[in-house]
């Protein structure tokens, strides 16, 4: 089992030998979210301040999203990873996001299907942030 990610956050901080603040300052975010995270008064970080982290720390992102618990072991079908709150819409704009299944390549090398899989793991996490903030944004404009 995983250990949380405030603890594992902690224990990454201190290894690489940063102060929060100093890693509050290296990566551009408060040293109360620093502090709230490795607390647990704080949930996950959504991806863009992971990745924030990960430059700051020279750990790699996908390392982070993993241990977010962004990134699954055994990747569910994408039908189970959609949340309790997305409508029929935002169903059929997330299956048609994930149905361009075309070749993938990086650096000009082809990915593997592995890869891919990860790649989609990421962009159904960011996706569904995506649209959750959309929704708060509508909601907080009417």
């Amino acid at each position: 089992m995983k250990q949380e990610f405030g603890d594992y956050m902690k224990q990454l901080r201190e290894t690489k030998g940063l102060t929060i603040n100093q890693l509050a300052e290296a990566a551009g975010i408060s040293g109360s979210q620093i502090s709230r995270i490795e607390n647990g008064l704080r949930g996950v970080p959504k991806p863009t301040t992971l990745r924030k982290i990960a430059e700051a720390t020279g750990v790699p992102y996908e390392e982070l999203m993993d241990q977010a618990g962004y990134l699954q072991e055994q990747a569910l079908p994408s039908e189970e990873i959609v949340p309790e709150w997305a409508t029929s819409k935002d169903k059929r704009d997330f299956r048609k996001m994930l149905e361009d299944d075309g070749e993938l390549m990086f650096d000009g090398i082809p990915l593997d299907k592995e890869d891919k899989q990860r790649i989609k793991d990421v962009l159904t996490g960011l996706f569904w942030e995506a649209k959750q903030m959309n929704k708060r944004n509508k909601s907080n404009n009417t």
